[in-house]
């Protein structure tokens, strides 16, 4: 969730199905292999490229999207190869821009330049072996070194092995590792709401009961989108769209509605008491705490003290799981319910269609009669 694979990888994917007319099958194909290159690619090295001013996302976009696009078009070992070397002269994405109050072209321009670097690649554009490792390449370049030093880690681990990336390579799935942002907001939010509501419903915790909530996270989510640069710290003052607004929401209704974006001001009102239950909220940065799992903590005003440590695999979800937890979604799709349940229905049965002509019409709004 981190690099926002979908982003990238299915913009392209649909782009490149849709003037090849390729079956269901070839182009989940081309979706599975653009999430494995990106993800192998990007795992280690995300919280360092960040910290070098770049934004992980669109720098790791365009190869998952010119993977994916070129695995769909039935480019060659060679072709694949060269579209690869060409992303590493057009990847690009700095967080300046948003930090200072603009509008970053991010994964947009990610996927424009990895077709870009698809069709030259499919021209025989000639392209380096070492366009990754080399010592010019794309990791001294991005990350600051070919070696693997990193400046900053997930894990703490200060060292990555570039062989890694292609260690169990179509054995041992990435894919299945990749979080569903479920709820608007920035994913370190995201486990804050089930956590927190789990524990509550855990322990029959009530609202009028709770003294104060504790959550310890990995220190590297409290300040986005990099220690190096940060333009926001959650781990500071209460405030909306940050860890301690949806903590609060989650011990007041034990969830979050997936229809509400808090940014953009949709969906349903805050719920009454929110602002007091934030104000009890305290954020407490760990450099061991894995990502994306808070160990929340509320004591209660009888001196008990709750506790729930997230896995950070909740929201590696099967499809049913994920269709269900996004139905809401129906009510407010552009697309009407009705054509959001047959879009859903289509996804699940993709891989024995003929072609995804199908799955791109029903994207579409249905035009008004006139």
């Amino acid at each position: 969730m981190v690099t926002h694979p979908g982003c990238a990888v299915l913009p392209a994917a649909l782009a490149a199905a849709e003037t090849t007319s390729c079956s269901g099958r070839t182009f989940l194909t081309g979706v599975v292999a653009g999430y494995e290159v990106m993800l192998r690619m990007a795992s280690d090295f995300v919280p360092t490229v960040m910290a070098r001013g770049f934004h992980a996302g669109p720098v790791f976009g365009i190869f998952g999207a010119a993977v994916a696009a070129a695995k769909i078009m039935g480019l060659s070992a060679d072709e694949v190869h060269g579209a690869i070397a060409q992303c590493v002269n057009l990847a690009s994405g700095n967080l300046e821009c948003a930090r200072g109050g603009g509008r970053a072209m991010r994964e947009g321009a990610a996927v424009r330049n990895a077709l870009l670097a698809v069709a030259l690649a499919r021209q025989g554009l000639p392209s380096a072996e070492s366009v990754l490792e080399g010592p010019a390449g794309f990791y001294h370049s991005y990350a600051g070194s070919r070696e693997g030093r990193l400046t900053y880690s997930f894990t703490g681990e200060l060292l990555a092995d570039l062989g890694r990336i292609t260690d169990g390579l179509g054995a041992q799935w990435r894919l299945l590792e990749t979080l569903f942002r479920v709820y608007s907001t920035p994913g370190y939010n995201v486990a804050h709401v089930d956590v927190t509501a789990a524990l509550c419903e855990r322990d029959d915790i009530r609202p009028e009961d709770v003294a104060r909530i504790e959550c310890v996270v990995n220190w590297l989510e409290t300040q986005y989108p990099s220690p190096a640069f940060p333009s926001r710290r959650t781990d500071l003052a209460p405030g909306r769209e940050r860890p301690h607004y949806y903590a609060a929401h989650a011990v007041l209704t034990r969830g979050f509605p997936v229809t509400k974006d808090v940014v953009r001001r949709i969906g349903e009102p805050d719920p009454a008491g929110l602002s007091e239950m934030m104000a009890r909220v305290r954020v407490v940065p760990s450099h061991t705490q894995p990502l994306f799992a808070p160990r929340v903590t509320i004591f209660t005003k009888d001196g008990i003290a709750h506790c729930l440590e997230g896995t950070g695999q909740e929201f590696m979800l099967d499809y049913d799981t994920l269709a269900s937890r996004l139905a809401p979604l129906g009510d407010v799709a552009p697309i009407g319910k009705a054509q959001y349940d047959r879009l859903a229905r289509e996804c699940r049965l993709i891989d024995g269609a003929a072609d995804i002509s199908g799955l791109i019409a029903l994207t579409c709004p249905l035009r008004s009669a006139r």
